[in-house]
């Protein structure tokens, strides 16, 4: 039996460091990964560049593109501002043989685990707690009070979803965390899978 071309999906509250760990993953070159771009509506921020960082849509065709059942998963995150992860994004990876993996929020998260349930390996990342998340979001001074206020409220009910991911992953030491990320992923992908109906 061949190995096929994984999923690898982290998912987390904002600031519970899934991005840092989903970096260090695609730094291991063994893991053969490649990072699946999400399609968002709204405009590039600062130094983000067009299919490096996200695919910039814009609210029109992000809804023909859904409409035209062009997504694996997408969510509207805040009012008309949508992400999602395209078809042609995980196709374009896997015909280059590599396993995808993909740094999005938790309910896109669990939806590509219901699409692919033997070939996803969804990771929940976990904060050591919600004062901490604050603390986080304070130190990248990125975003208005009322924005950090917003994420930690949906924080908590994103943690809530954690039992429905295959692992979870505590992230109170970087260094044991990204450690655990690299032997969960690596098991995972020498595992053989049955083939799935589309």
């Amino acid at each position: 039996m061949t190995t096929q071309p994984k999923l690898i999906v982290f998912s987390a509250p904002s600031g519970a460091g899934k991005t840092t760990l989903v970096k260090y993953l695609l730094q291991q070159p063994e893991l053969n990964l490649a990072f699946s771009i999400s399609a968002a509506s709204r405009e590039a921020r600062g130094e983000e560049q067009h299919g490096k960082d996200y695919y910039f849509l814009g609210i029109e065709e992000f809804k023909n593109r859904i409409r035209n059942k062009e997504f694996l998963e997408f969510e509207e995150v805040y009012k008309d501002q949508f992400y999602g992860t395209l078809k042609k994004e995980v196709e374009r990876l896997w015909a280059l043989g590599k396993n995808v993996i993909f740094d999005i929020d938790v309910v896109g998260g669990l939806r590509l685990k219901s699409k692919y349930p033997e070939r996803c390996l969804a990771v929940f990342v976990k904060p050591p707690s919600i004062n901490e998340l604050q603390k986080r979001l304070k130190g990248r001074k990125t975003e208005s009070p009322e924005k950090i206020a917003m994420r930690v409220a949906k924080a908590s009910t994103e943690m809530a979803t954690a039992p429905q991911f295959d692992v979870i992953v505590e992230n109170n030491d970087l260094e044991k965390a990204k450690l655990k990320s690299y032997n969960l992923v690596k098991e995972f992908i020498s595992q053989s899978i049955k083939d799935e109906e589309e």
